[in-house]
Protein backbone atom coordinates (compact mmCIF):
# COMPACT_ATOMS: atom_id res chain seq x y z
CA UNK A 1 0.00 0.00 0.00
CA UNK A 2 1.35 3.47 -0.91
CA UNK A 3 2.54 5.86 1.79
CA UNK A 4 1.29 8.87 -0.17
CA UNK A 5 4.02 11.02 -1.71
CA UNK A 6 7.18 10.62 0.37
CA UNK A 7 9.35 12.40 -2.24
CA UNK A 8 7.06 15.44 -2.47
CA UNK A 9 8.77 18.71 -1.44
CA UNK A 10 6.97 21.57 0.29
CA UNK A 11 4.12 22.76 -1.93
CA UNK A 12 4.75 26.32 -0.80
CA UNK A 13 8.40 26.00 -1.87
CA UNK A 14 7.29 24.66 -5.26
CA UNK A 15 4.96 27.62 -5.74
CA UNK A 16 7.80 30.02 -4.90
CA UNK A 17 10.07 28.09 -7.30
CA UNK A 18 7.57 28.47 -10.15
CA UNK A 19 7.38 32.25 -9.66
CA UNK A 20 11.17 32.66 -9.38
CA UNK A 21 11.71 30.47 -12.47
CA UNK A 22 9.29 32.71 -14.38
CA UNK A 23 10.89 36.00 -13.34
CA UNK A 24 14.51 34.82 -12.80
CA UNK A 25 14.65 37.52 -10.17
CA UNK A 26 14.10 37.25 -6.40
CA UNK A 27 12.82 40.82 -6.08
CA UNK A 28 10.15 40.48 -8.79
CA UNK A 29 9.10 37.11 -7.39
CA UNK A 30 8.81 38.61 -3.90
CA UNK A 31 6.57 41.43 -5.25
CA UNK A 32 4.24 38.97 -6.96
CA UNK A 33 4.04 36.75 -3.88
CA UNK A 34 3.75 39.63 -1.42
CA UNK A 35 6.67 38.46 0.73
CA UNK A 36 10.25 39.60 1.32
CA UNK A 37 13.17 38.74 -0.93
CA UNK A 38 14.78 36.99 2.04
CA UNK A 39 11.74 34.70 2.41
CA UNK A 40 11.87 33.83 -1.31
CA UNK A 41 15.61 33.09 -1.15
CA UNK A 42 15.11 30.93 1.96
CA UNK A 43 12.41 28.84 0.23
CA UNK A 44 14.65 28.28 -2.80
CA UNK A 45 17.63 27.31 -0.64
CA UNK A 46 15.44 24.89 1.29
CA UNK A 47 14.06 23.35 -1.90
CA UNK A 48 17.52 22.90 -3.38
CA UNK A 49 18.72 21.31 -0.13
CA UNK A 50 15.78 18.87 -0.04
CA UNK A 51 16.40 17.89 -3.68
CA UNK A 52 20.18 17.87 -3.19
CA UNK A 53 20.77 19.74 -6.44
CA UNK A 54 21.01 23.29 -7.72
CA UNK A 55 18.03 24.70 -9.59
CA UNK A 56 19.49 28.16 -10.27
CA UNK A 57 22.85 29.64 -11.16
CA UNK A 58 23.46 32.90 -9.29
CA UNK A 59 24.59 35.36 -11.99
CA UNK A 60 26.02 38.90 -11.57
CA UNK A 61 22.66 40.20 -12.83
CA UNK A 62 19.77 38.01 -11.71
CA UNK A 63 19.45 34.26 -12.00
CA UNK A 64 19.63 31.52 -14.63
CA UNK A 65 18.02 28.09 -14.47
CA UNK A 66 20.31 25.08 -14.46
CA UNK A 67 19.49 22.27 -16.88
CA UNK A 68 17.81 20.41 -14.03
CA UNK A 69 15.96 23.55 -12.96
CA UNK A 70 14.74 24.22 -16.50
CA UNK A 71 13.17 20.79 -16.88
CA UNK A 72 11.81 20.82 -13.33
CA UNK A 73 10.19 24.26 -13.77
CA UNK A 74 8.19 23.12 -16.80
CA UNK A 75 6.88 20.07 -14.99
CA UNK A 76 6.08 21.99 -11.79
CA UNK A 77 4.25 24.70 -13.74
CA UNK A 78 2.11 22.02 -15.40
CA UNK A 79 1.43 20.33 -12.07
CA UNK A 80 0.43 23.62 -10.38
CA UNK A 81 -1.82 24.45 -13.33
CA UNK A 82 -3.56 21.08 -12.86
CA UNK A 83 -4.04 21.78 -9.13
CA UNK A 84 -5.37 25.26 -9.91
CA UNK A 85 -7.81 23.90 -12.49
CA UNK A 86 -8.99 21.13 -10.17
CA UNK A 87 -9.61 23.71 -7.45
CA UNK A 88 -11.44 26.03 -9.86
CA UNK A 89 -13.77 23.21 -10.90
CA UNK A 90 -14.81 22.72 -7.27
CA UNK A 91 -16.52 26.13 -7.27
CA UNK A 92 -17.72 26.92 -10.78
CA UNK A 93 -20.78 28.77 -9.57
CA UNK A 94 -19.16 32.21 -9.36
CA UNK A 95 -15.91 33.97 -10.19
CA UNK A 96 -14.59 35.91 -7.21
CA UNK A 97 -12.70 39.11 -7.94
CA UNK A 98 -11.47 41.68 -5.40
CA UNK A 99 -10.86 45.29 -6.37
CA UNK A 100 -8.96 47.63 -4.03
CA UNK A 101 -9.87 51.34 -4.05
CA UNK A 102 -9.69 54.32 -1.69
CA UNK A 103 -12.76 55.03 0.46
CA UNK A 104 -13.55 58.18 -1.54
CA UNK A 105 -13.25 56.38 -4.86
CA UNK A 106 -15.54 53.67 -3.50
CA UNK A 107 -18.25 55.93 -2.09
CA UNK A 108 -18.28 58.71 -4.70
CA UNK A 109 -17.57 56.77 -7.91
CA UNK A 110 -17.61 52.97 -7.72
CA UNK A 111 -20.54 52.13 -5.42
CA UNK A 112 -23.15 54.14 -7.41
CA UNK A 113 -22.20 52.05 -10.46
CA UNK A 114 -22.16 48.59 -8.86
CA UNK A 115 -25.85 47.99 -9.46
CA UNK A 116 -25.35 48.04 -13.22
CA UNK A 117 -22.35 45.72 -12.89
CA UNK A 118 -24.36 43.16 -10.89
CA UNK A 119 -27.10 43.20 -13.54
CA UNK A 120 -24.64 42.81 -16.41
CA UNK A 121 -22.40 40.18 -14.80
CA UNK A 122 -24.39 38.16 -12.24
CA UNK A 123 -21.80 35.32 -12.29
CA UNK A 124 -18.97 37.55 -11.01
CA UNK A 125 -18.78 38.00 -7.25
CA UNK A 126 -17.15 41.44 -7.08
CA UNK A 127 -15.63 42.33 -3.72
CA UNK A 128 -14.64 45.91 -2.93
CA UNK A 129 -11.77 46.53 -0.51
CA UNK A 130 -11.91 50.21 0.42
CA UNK A 131 -8.78 51.35 2.21
CA UNK A 132 -6.32 54.24 2.23
CA UNK A 133 -3.54 51.72 2.85
CA UNK A 134 -1.63 50.45 -0.19
CA UNK A 135 -2.93 46.92 -0.62
CA UNK A 136 -0.64 44.00 -1.42
CA UNK A 137 -2.07 41.86 -4.18
CA UNK A 138 -1.01 38.47 -2.83
CA UNK A 139 -1.36 38.83 0.94
CA UNK A 140 -4.63 40.83 0.76
CA UNK A 141 -6.14 38.69 -1.99
CA UNK A 142 -6.49 41.69 -4.31
CA UNK A 143 -6.90 41.00 -8.04
CA UNK A 144 -6.95 44.57 -9.34
CA UNK A 145 -6.58 48.00 -7.76
CA UNK A 146 -7.31 51.60 -8.64
CA UNK A 147 -4.30 53.59 -7.55
CA UNK A 148 -3.62 57.32 -7.64
CA UNK A 149 -0.22 58.38 -8.88
CA UNK A 150 2.03 58.31 -11.92
CA UNK A 151 2.34 55.43 -14.38
CA UNK A 152 5.19 53.59 -12.58
CA UNK A 153 3.92 51.29 -9.82
CA UNK A 154 6.77 48.83 -9.58
CA UNK A 155 8.06 45.81 -11.42
CA UNK A 156 5.80 42.79 -11.64
CA UNK A 157 2.72 44.98 -12.04
CA UNK A 158 0.73 46.04 -15.09
CA UNK A 159 -0.80 49.52 -15.10
CA UNK A 160 -3.21 51.28 -17.40
CA UNK A 161 -4.62 54.81 -17.22
CA UNK A 162 -8.21 54.81 -15.97
CA UNK A 163 -8.91 58.53 -15.88
CA UNK A 164 -7.08 61.79 -15.47
CA UNK A 165 -7.57 63.93 -12.41
CA UNK A 166 -9.46 67.17 -13.08
CA UNK A 167 -10.06 69.26 -9.95
CA UNK A 168 -13.10 71.53 -9.64
CA UNK A 169 -14.38 73.78 -6.87
CA UNK A 170 -17.85 72.87 -5.64
CA UNK A 171 -20.31 74.09 -3.03
CA UNK A 172 -23.93 73.76 -2.06
CA UNK A 173 -26.25 75.93 -4.20
CA UNK A 174 -27.66 77.29 -0.95
CA UNK A 175 -24.46 79.33 -0.56
CA UNK A 176 -25.36 81.24 -3.73
CA UNK A 177 -29.14 81.22 -3.44
CA UNK A 178 -29.41 78.49 -6.06
CA UNK A 179 -27.29 80.28 -8.67
CA UNK A 180 -23.80 79.09 -9.66
CA UNK A 181 -22.46 82.62 -9.66
CA UNK A 182 -18.83 83.44 -10.37
CA UNK A 183 -17.11 84.15 -7.09
CA UNK A 184 -14.56 86.97 -7.02
CA UNK A 185 -11.39 86.91 -4.96
CA UNK A 186 -12.92 89.37 -2.51
CA UNK A 187 -16.04 87.20 -2.10
CA UNK A 188 -13.89 84.14 -1.60
CA UNK A 189 -12.72 85.61 1.70
CA UNK A 190 -16.26 85.20 3.05
CA UNK A 191 -16.37 81.42 2.52
CA UNK A 192 -14.76 78.54 4.36
CA UNK A 193 -12.26 76.65 2.23
CA UNK A 194 -12.66 72.90 2.74
CA UNK A 195 -9.41 70.97 2.43
CA UNK A 196 -8.61 67.27 2.08
CA UNK A 197 -5.30 65.45 2.42
CA UNK A 198 -4.28 66.44 -1.15
CA UNK A 199 -4.48 70.20 -0.30
CA UNK A 200 -5.03 71.40 -3.88
CA UNK A 201 -6.17 74.89 -2.84
CA UNK A 202 -2.80 76.71 -3.12
CA UNK A 203 -2.19 75.28 -6.62
CA UNK A 204 -5.80 75.88 -7.68
CA UNK A 205 -5.77 79.53 -6.58
CA UNK A 206 -2.34 80.18 -8.07
CA UNK A 207 -3.76 79.27 -11.49
CA UNK A 208 -7.19 80.80 -10.94
CA UNK A 209 -6.09 84.09 -9.38
CA UNK A 210 -2.37 84.50 -10.10
CA UNK A 211 -2.47 88.24 -9.40
CA UNK A 212 -3.59 87.77 -5.80
CA UNK A 213 -1.86 86.53 -2.71
CA UNK A 214 -3.33 83.54 -0.91
CA UNK A 215 -6.77 84.40 0.51
CA UNK A 216 -7.39 84.81 4.21
CA UNK A 217 -10.54 82.71 4.14
CA UNK A 218 -11.17 80.33 7.02
CA UNK A 219 -10.07 76.74 6.53
CA UNK A 220 -11.58 73.42 7.53
CA UNK A 221 -9.48 70.30 6.98
CA UNK A 222 -10.42 66.64 6.48
CA UNK A 223 -8.29 63.53 5.97
CA UNK A 224 -10.51 62.16 3.18
CA UNK A 225 -11.93 63.83 0.08
CA UNK A 226 -15.34 62.26 0.62
CA UNK A 227 -15.66 64.09 3.96
CA UNK A 228 -14.82 67.44 2.34
CA UNK A 229 -17.43 66.75 -0.35
CA UNK A 230 -20.08 65.90 2.26
CA UNK A 231 -19.20 69.10 4.14
CA UNK A 232 -19.69 71.08 0.92
CA UNK A 233 -23.06 69.39 0.30
CA UNK A 234 -24.19 70.41 3.78
CA UNK A 235 -23.33 74.04 3.02
CA UNK A 236 -20.20 74.40 5.15
CA UNK A 237 -17.97 75.89 2.44
CA UNK A 238 -16.23 75.31 -0.89
CA UNK A 239 -14.40 72.06 -1.56
CA UNK A 240 -11.96 70.96 -4.24
CA UNK A 241 -12.50 67.49 -5.65
CA UNK A 242 -12.07 65.38 -8.74
CA UNK A 243 -14.80 66.17 -11.26
CA UNK A 244 -15.56 62.43 -11.46
CA UNK A 245 -16.30 62.30 -7.72
CA UNK A 246 -18.82 65.19 -7.73
CA UNK A 247 -20.45 64.57 -11.12
CA UNK A 248 -23.50 62.80 -9.69
CA UNK A 249 -23.94 65.42 -6.93
CA UNK A 250 -23.83 68.25 -9.50
CA UNK A 251 -26.36 66.47 -11.76
CA UNK A 252 -28.64 65.92 -8.74
CA UNK A 253 -28.38 69.59 -7.73
CA UNK A 254 -26.67 68.89 -4.41
CA UNK A 255 -23.58 70.80 -5.57
CA UNK A 256 -22.73 73.51 -8.09
CA UNK A 257 -19.37 74.20 -9.71
CA UNK A 258 -18.20 77.51 -8.29
CA UNK A 259 -15.57 78.37 -10.91
CA UNK A 260 -15.57 77.40 -14.58
CA UNK A 261 -11.83 76.68 -14.40
CA UNK A 262 -10.51 73.18 -13.75
CA UNK A 263 -7.12 72.22 -12.39
CA UNK A 264 -5.42 69.33 -14.18
CA UNK A 265 -2.81 67.67 -11.97
CA UNK A 266 0.04 65.37 -12.95
CA UNK A 267 -1.18 62.36 -11.01
CA UNK A 268 -4.06 60.29 -12.37
CA UNK A 269 -6.08 57.20 -11.51
CA UNK A 270 -4.62 53.94 -12.83
CA UNK A 271 -5.76 50.35 -12.99
CA UNK A 272 -3.00 48.17 -11.52
CA UNK A 273 -2.87 44.36 -11.47
CA UNK A 274 -0.19 41.68 -11.05
CA UNK A 275 1.74 40.53 -14.12
CA UNK A 276 0.93 36.84 -14.48
CA UNK A 277 0.96 34.39 -17.37
CA UNK A 278 -2.63 33.29 -16.77
CA UNK A 279 -5.24 35.88 -15.84
CA UNK A 280 -8.83 34.98 -14.91
CA UNK A 281 -11.44 35.93 -17.49
CA UNK A 282 -13.27 37.92 -14.81
CA UNK A 283 -10.26 40.26 -14.51
CA UNK A 284 -10.53 41.32 -18.16
CA UNK A 285 -14.29 41.79 -17.77
CA UNK A 286 -13.96 44.00 -14.68
CA UNK A 287 -11.06 45.95 -16.19
CA UNK A 288 -13.01 46.69 -19.39
CA UNK A 289 -16.14 47.59 -17.40
CA UNK A 290 -14.20 50.07 -15.24
CA UNK A 291 -12.73 51.73 -18.34
CA UNK A 292 -16.18 52.07 -19.92
CA UNK A 293 -17.54 53.61 -16.72
CA UNK A 294 -14.61 56.05 -16.57
CA UNK A 295 -15.27 57.08 -20.17
CA UNK A 296 -18.87 57.89 -19.25
CA UNK A 297 -17.92 59.93 -16.17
Amino acid sequence: MSDGFPQLPSLNALRVFEVVARHLNFRLAAEELGVTQAAVAQQIRGLEASLDLRLFERMPRGLALTDAGLGYSGNIRSALAMINEATRLLRPQAAHLTVSVTPTFASKWLIPRLGSFALSYPDIDLRVLATDRLSHFSTDGVDIAVRYGNSAFGAGLNSELLMEQRIVAVASPTLFEGVAATVSFEQLQDFIMLHDAHNFWPQFLAELLPQHAQPTAKNLRFNQTSLAIEAAISGQGIALASAAFVHDDIVAGRLVQVFAQQLTVEKSFYLVWPRKIQQPESLSIVKDWLKIQAGDS
